[in-house]
């Protein structure tokens, strides 16, 4: 059996009355998070741990911001996409531990959805799903809610 190691991050600039979708789910908040598609800041950066193990570059490669094809899209629709191109070359995951880090909202109440909402989109168990959440005790553009920032690592395996 093969394994393999992937490490995401993705980082968002927080707007004023813009939609905050995060693990596919839409946050009630004054602000939201600003990108190409629909900026799901968790949802990145697992589609580029999961492109990174399996040797496949990165989001921006195959989901290019200046494309209009991705222009408002479901980051679900990214991860299945990236599912599938990791599939394509014998891949399977075993799991995904990912971290949010942002002062608002409060994620912990969100998290058993977003979970259920990344396992029906790559077809695995919830309980191979890890989401966490901290804040940045108020320093820096996360502490003054201007952004917003995901780290992900996968494990996959082969054969």
């Amino acid at each position: 059996m093969r394994i393999k190691v992937g490490f995401g991050f993705d980082v968002h600039q927080l707007k004023d009355n813009h939609p905050f979708i995060v693990g596919g789910v839409n946050l009630e908040h004054q602000k939201g998070a600003y990108g190409h598609s629909d900026a799901d800041v968790l949802l990145h950066a697992i589609c580029d741990a999961l492109l990174g193990a399996a040797n496949l570059r990165d989001i921006g490669f195959h989901f290019k911001n200046t494309d209009p094809q991705w222009k408002g899209i479901s980051s679900i629709i990214l991860l299945k996409e990236t599912m599938r191109l990791i599939r394509e070359k014998g891949w399977e995951i075993n799991n995904i531990d990912a971290m949010l880090c942002l002062e608002a909202p409060k994620i912990n109440p969100h998290i058993p959805k977003m979970q259920q909402n990344i396992a029906e989109a790559i077809a695995i168990s919830i309980d191979d799903i890890s989401i966490k959440a901290t804040t940045n005790e108020q320093m820096g553009f996360i502490g003054r809610e201007e952004g917003v920032v995901a780290y992900a690592v996968c494990l996959i395996q082969k054969g």
